[in-house]
């Protein structure tokens, strides 16, 4: 279930949401509680601090539109409510392939 509700919010976000705050937004992930009442949608997004902050505020606004939604295309008959937060791992990876490039190169 979390990867069919992942791939209908990325479509949603991508070809459906027009707010200019949201960036380029990359759905890397969903959790769902165990009673699926709860889904906590994991954003990668591209730009500065402030750009995530910015889109991540334009994705919470959206949240009513986007679970109305996925409820409606997946036939839910309760869909469960959305929390959106960002997803720092790409930034991670980035960062330890740096480090790790620089250890090479210093030996």
């Amino acid at each position: 279930m979390a990867d069919r509700i992942r791939a209908e919010v990325a479509e949603i976000i991508s070809g459906e949401l027009k707010d200019p705050r949201i960036g380029f937004a990359t759905v890397t992930g969903v959790d769902l509680s165990p009673d699926l009442h709860l889904a906590r949608v994991s954003v990668s997004v591209l730009g500065s601090a402030e750009e995530q902050q910015r889109s991540l505020q334009g994705l919470v606004s959206a949240t009513g539109y986007v679970r109305h939604e996925l409820g409606v295309r997946l036939g839910l008959r309760r869909t469960p409510e959305l929390a959106f937060v960002l997803d720092h791992t790409a930034e991670v990876d980035e960062k330890l392939e740096t480090l790790l490039e620089k250890v090479k190169t210093e030996s």
